[in-house]
């Protein structure tokens, strides 16, 4: 049994948004939930249309709601919550015109820089207007090239501001990995940042751009930024039938005046594209109103922020995170943006910068708390954090051991909220709440109106079975479509095609009897030996706790007509795969997982391929050593230690 962990106390539960979000809703509706998460969560999904348009009036979105609450259609993504009404995202953001801090940036190397509520609107204002004056309209692509930094907020904010649609790519991308992404959706505008930096290295990012505008005719508008803290560009890059133009130029004008044009609910905002590790990347379109009332539930319900917190998320622009967390600024709290390497000369850095930033909420991936735990470091010895209420954890599955260490080892009078969800949309499925006790090993529950459920193959509801993740209730952050696709027969494909109009999520997941949840893997990399499904986090939570191994990769491989299981692990220094060690870990896994999970093969390798994003692809290591082609390298962070798992002799008897 799953051990509690922590639980919020009765006065926290009484300040809480959640509370005073009841609060509202049990007057209006003259309903009693008493604090009751599954009370109130049951009302949630049965009164759909009452809540999210609740969560409209509840956060004071500014804007203008028309009286239907929901459009209704037999097919599951054409239900339309609150029809004609219409918002404008970045007024929504831009909620504060005042002298507080909005934005806080920090390089790897130190720079540190922070951007008040005025300089922030000021920004947006010009660098929108200057958007109209080249002729930038309302559905035109603007994309952006650039590091996580003020500039590229300003960036976002400006292109939604006039109604034109954003999407991003961080510089981890190469000029091939941009190609595939931009071509796909013809931008108009690139937004670019001259270098940037990761792990010490000066990487400069212009020197790629002649390639990219060769593949991408349609960019016909260059703004240049320069990296925070770095010396300024002395002369703009030309390049024939392109204007370039200075970011600095753009935005040391006085505040130019700018019109927050209102969009439908379901205007399109952003693009954002799937990790591409299976084909060409899907470019899922997101729409302005679902987006803003999902973060804006997300934000204040389930992870209590409020009004001069201090919100600090290590992302890149490349990854949905980033979106979730510049849409922090809408509950009036501040956000810190951190480019670079999270480990750069301190393995520590990120719980350096919550302890200096006073950060409120801290969002980390599970394998950057597995490496802290790695350590054996009490970091409650080091930093206090003494503003820090919230940690939050997503990316892969967050493990038992880890969990403890949080509590034991960072804070422990802490909400460590393990959450799940994906690009799809660019939100979470399931995740934290004040109400509940958090326990070792488990999300808390599903997030407010979303009815998530996990079916067995034959598409029943089961509880404390392993089976699909999926929603069975439409929400308003479903993406509108996929961009260039006719008749929606890849957006089908991808979600609806498992359980006929039940959103199918990918995910292989197990609800416990506390009701939380458990994610076991990706679907696609489930493990079948002899028939069975096994998810590949059950054998990662076991490795994880072996101080001889940095990081792991489990596949299943078809062989003899059935699927064994192989285990690739790579080695801290000072160690080697030894026989006691093979036996140790093998003997680990029977004990706590089953006898099932044990690898029929051990392989150490010296790196694994991944995404940009830092999440793992077993899907091209199984292609791989089953001779299968790899259709999309360019998805990989590192496509060449593919190599490494090419013809592996012990693979071969």
């Amino acid at each position: 049994m799953n051990k509690k962990l922590w639980e919020a106390s009765k006065k926290l539960k009484i300040n809480s948004n959640l509370f005073k979000f009841e609060k509202f809703i049990s007057k209006r509706f003259k309903k009693n939930f008493n604090k009751n998460y599954e009370k109130f969560h049951s009302w949630s999904v049965k009164n759909s249309h009452n809540f999210w348009n609740s969560v409209w009036d509840y956060a004071k979105v500014k804007g203008e709601k028309k009286s239907i609450k929901v459009k209704k259609s037999p097919k599951f993504y054409k239900n339309i919550f609150l029809p004609k009404s219409k918002l404008n995202f970045s007024e929504n953001l831009l909620s504060k015109n005042n002298n507080d801090k909005a934005i806080t940036f920090i390089s790897e190397g130190g720079f540190r820089e922070t951007k008040n509520w005025r300089e922030l609107n000021k920004n947006v204002k010009n660098v929108g207007a200057f958007l109209k004056k080249i002729n930038i309209k309302p559905k035109d692509r603007v994309v952006a090239y650039m590091p996580n930094t003020s500039e590229t907020v300003e960036a976002f904010l400006a292109t939604v501001a006039i109604g034109s649609i954003w999407s991003s790519c961080s510089p981890d991308f190469g000029v091939n990995g941009v190609v595939e992404r931009f071509s796909q959706i013809k931008p108009k505008v690139l937004f670019v940042t001259n270098e940037y930096f990761y792990n010490g290295k000066r990487i400069n990012i212009l020197e790629r751009i002649p390639d990219i505008i060769k593949k991408i005719p349609t960019i016909k508008h260059i703004i240049v930024s320069n990296y925070p803290g770095e010396s300024e560009i002395k002369q703009l890059p030309k390049y024939k039938y392109i204007k370039t133009y200075n970011w600095k130029n753009i935005i040391k004008e006085d505040e130019i005046e700018l019109k927050f044009s209102k969009f439908d609910f379901e205007h399109e905002l952003a693009i954002l594209f799937s990790s591409g590790t299976t084909g060409k990347p899907k470019c899922i379109c997101h729409k302005t109103g679902g987006v803003l009332l999902q973060h804006l539930k997300e934000h204040q319900l389930h992870c209590d922020i409020k009004e001069h917190d201090n919100v600090f998320y290590f992302t890149t622009c490349g990854w949905m995170m980033w979106n979730w967390l510049i849409s922090v600024l809408a509950s009036k709290a501040s956000i810190v943006l951190f480019d670079g390497s999270p480990m750069y000369k301190k393995e520590d850095l990120l719980l350096r910068i919550a302890n200096k930033e006073n950060i409120t909420l801290l969002g980390v991936s599970a394998k950057y708390i597995d490496s802290l735990r790695k350590t054996k470091k009490d970091f409650k010895k080091l930093y206090k954090l003494p503003k820090l209420r919230t940690i939050c954890s997503t990316g892969s599955p967050l493990s038992e051991d880890s969990f403890k260490y949080v509590y034991k080892n960072i804070k422990k009078n802490i909400h460590l909220a393990s959450i799940s969800g994906g690009t799809d949309i660019v939100s979470c499925f399931v995740l934290g709440n004040l109400y509940q006790p958090v326990y070792s090993g488990e999300i808390q529950n599903k997030g407010l109106g979303m009815d998530i459920r996990v079916f067995n193959e034959k598409g029943k509801s089961v509880l404390n079975e392993k089976g699909e993740l999926v929603c069975v209730n439409p929400f308003p952050s479903m993406p509108l479509k996929f961009w260039n696709d006719k008749k929606d027969i890849k957006f089908n494909n991808a979600y609806f095609n498992k359980f006929k109009n039940i959103w199918h999520h990918g995910d292989y997941a197990k609800i416990t009897n506390k009701k939380g949840f458990k994610i076991v893997g990706r679907s696609d990399t489930t493990l079948n030996p002899g028939g069975v499904r096994l998810g590949t986090a059950e054998i990662y939570s076991e490795i994880e706790r072996f101080n001889e191994i940095k990081e792991s990769l489990v596949v299943g491989q078809s062989w003899d007509n059935d699927i064994r299981i192989v285990l690739f692990v790579i080695l801290n220094s000072n160690y080697e795969l030894s026989e006691d060690l093979l036996k140790r870990i093998k003997l680990q896994i029977r004990k706590n997982a089953s006898p099932r999970h044990v690898p029929h093969k051990i392989i150490k390798v010296n790196d694994i391929p991944r995404t940009k994003s830092g999440k793992i692809v077993e899907l091209a290591v199984k292609n791989i050593i089953e001779g299968n082609k790899i259709k999309n390298k360019e998805a990989l962070a590192n496509a060449h230690v593919l190599d490494e798992f090419t013809n592996i002799k012990e693979l071969q008897y």
